[in-house]
């Protein structure tokens, strides 16, 4: 189990959970709703089982390879476009479901969701896979599994200021707070 491989199967599904939307009568707004809420419950995991478990350990890895600037971009980038592919989702639940309004928030949500996954795709998946072999990744891919189990009826939405986490990813001693992370465990002994 690679942690990288379970990141792109989670977008597969993203992708998948979108085109079906894609293909459903917009007057069957109780299988839209549905599909909707099941979509948005899990880009929303995804992105916090990233935040918690995937973006530390990049840092951490970019930092003991001393390519830490590369990997401080990529993850403000990364917290960024969360914190976007949040708020598209939180103005998806502005409208009604089925009308033009709610298929152009959706259309938006995808947009900035998959502008995220191609960057993550290019970039912070192939650093990870350069940076650390493969037992690491395994162990982070048994991580981000746990959490994705063990919250699979969602986590609530929290938007992060990308320079405060990775501040705090990089445990800077002057920031005490970055949402519920709990990276410690994460770090090489």
């Amino acid at each position: 189990m690679d942690i990288a491989q379970l990141i792109l199967d989670d977008h597969h599904e993203q992708r998948r959970l979108f085109a079906i939307l894609e293909e459903i009568d917009r007057a069957d707004t109780g299988v839209l709703t549905a599909i909707w809420d099941r979509l948005s419950a899990f880009l929303e995991l995804h992105a916090q089982a990233e935040e918690d478990i995937f973006y530390p350990a990049l840092l951490q890895a970019g930092i003991a390879a001393r390519r830490t600037a590369g990997v401080e971009d990529e993850t403000l980038d990364a917290i960024h476009d969360h914190n976007e592919i949040r708020d598209a989702i939180a103005e998806v639940g502005r409208h009604r479901v089925g009308t033009d309004e709610w298929y152009a928030a959706v259309a938006a949500a995808n947009a900035a969701n998959s502008d995220h996954m191609a960057e993550e795709e290019r970039e912070g998946l192939t650093d990870i896979r350069r940076l650390t072999g493969l037992p690491r990744r395994h162990q982070l891919a048994v991580a981000f599994a746990a959490f994705e189990a063990r919250n699979y009826a969602g986590v609530e939405p929290v938007d992060k200021d990308p320079e405060t986490y990775v501040r705090a990813m990089e445990g800077d001693p002057l920031v005490t707070t970055c949402g519920s992370l709990r990276v410690g465990s994460l770090k090489r002994p």
